[in-house]
C-alpha cells in the first residue's frame, strides 16, 4: 500500500510538474510573509503583540492558500488536472477551511514558542510534566490534521466535523499517519541540509507533500467502501490487492525511458 502511494505520486506530480513548481513558487511567496515580515516591522517597533499579530496575520494567509492548493491538488489524483481558472475559484470554496486551520496552528506556533518553554522555565518536575502532556498533544494534533485540508475538500461537510473524521482517521490508521507525517517532515527538512535550493521548489516541495497526503487519503478511503459493503469481515484483513486494481492498471508501470522520453513509446 505505501509503495503503490508512493509510486502513484511520483507518476502524478512527474506529469503536472509545471503545475506543482508554479504551486511551490506561489507557496515560497505567501509563506514569506510570516517569516519576513515580523522582522521587517520590527524595525520601526519593539512591540511583540504587532509582531505576533503579523507572524498572525501570515500563517492565515498560508493556510488559505494550502487549502486552496488541496482542492486544487485533488482533482491531479483523481487522474485529472487543474488550471490557473480553477485554483482561483477553489479558493471561494477554500477560504474558510484554510482561515480556521490557520487559526489552529497559529494556535499550536503559541504553544511551541511560548506555552511550552514557560512550562520548561519552571525548573520543576510539575513543570517538565506538563509540558511533556502538551508536547504530545501537539504531536497528536500534527498527525491527525496533515489529513484536514483533504478530508474537508474530498468529504465535505463541516469544518468541526472534518476535524473530528481525522482524529477518527488517524487513530484507525496509527501506524500509517505516523509513517506519513514523518516522510513529510523529512521531506521538509531535507532542503535544509543541502546546498541546492532549487530542491526546495522543485522536488518535490508543499505540492509534493500535499499531493502525497492527497494520494494517501484517496486510496486509504477504499477501505471504508470495502469494510461498509462487507460489515462483518475482518477490518484487520483489508484486500488491498483486490482494491487497488483499477488504480494499479491506471498508472500502470514505467521505466526511466518513460520518464524521460515518454513519446518514443
Amino acid at each position: 500500500m505505501i509503495g503503490f502511494v508512493l509510486r502513484k505520486t511520483l507518476y502524478d506530480y512527474w506529469d503536472n510538474m509545471f503545475r506543482m513548481i508554479l504551486l511551490n513558487l506561489g507557496f515560497l511567496l505567501v509563506v514569506a510573509i510570516p517569516i519576513f515580515l515580523p522582522s521587517l516591522v520590527s524595525r520601526f517597533t519593539d512591540s511583540i503583540a504587532v509582531q505576533m499579530a503579523l507572524t498572525g496575520f501570515g500563517i492565515l494567509i498560508c493556510s488559505i492558500y494550502l487549502a486552496t492548493a488541496a482542492f486544487s491538488i485533488k482533482s491531479i489524483s483523481d487522474y485529472g488536472s487543474f488550471g490557473f481558472g480553477n485554483f482561483f475559484r477553489n479558493i471561494k470554496k477554500a477560504w474558510l477551511s484554510g482561515l480556521v486551520m490557520g487559526l489552529f496552528v497559529f494556535l499550536l506556533f503559541l504553544v511551541i514558542t511560548v506555552i511550552i518553554p514557560f512550562y520548561l522555565s519552571m525548573a520543576s518536575i510539575l513543570g517538565l510534566l506538563l509540558a511533556a502532556v502538551v508536547f504530545w498533544v501537539t504531536i497528536f494534533a500534527l498527525v491527525s490534521f496533515q489529513f484536514y485540508y483533504f478530508v474537508y475538500a474530498r468529504l465535505g461537510g463541516k469544518i468541526f466535523k472534518s476535524f473530528k473524521k481525522c482524529m477518527i482517521l488517524s487513530m484507525d490508521n496509527t501506524g500509517f499517519s505516523f509513517f506519513l507525517f514523518i516522510h513529510n517532515l523529512i521531506v521538509i527538512l531535507l532542503p535544509f541540509t543541502i546546498t541546492f535550493t532549487m530542491f526546495l521548489i522543485i522536488l518535490p516541495g508543499t505540492a509534493g507533500i500535499l499531493l502525497y497526503i492527497d494520494e494517501a487519503l484517496r486510496l486509504r478511503l477504499y477501505k471504508y467502501d470495502w469494510i461498509e459493503a462487507n460489515p462483518n469481515a475482518n477490518r484487520k484483513k483489508i484486500p488491498w490487492e483486490e482494491l487497488l486494481i483499477e488504480d494499479r492498471e491506471k498508472i500502470g508501470v514505467r521505466s526511466f525511458r518513460n520518464f524521460v522520453f515518454p513519446w518514443k513509446d
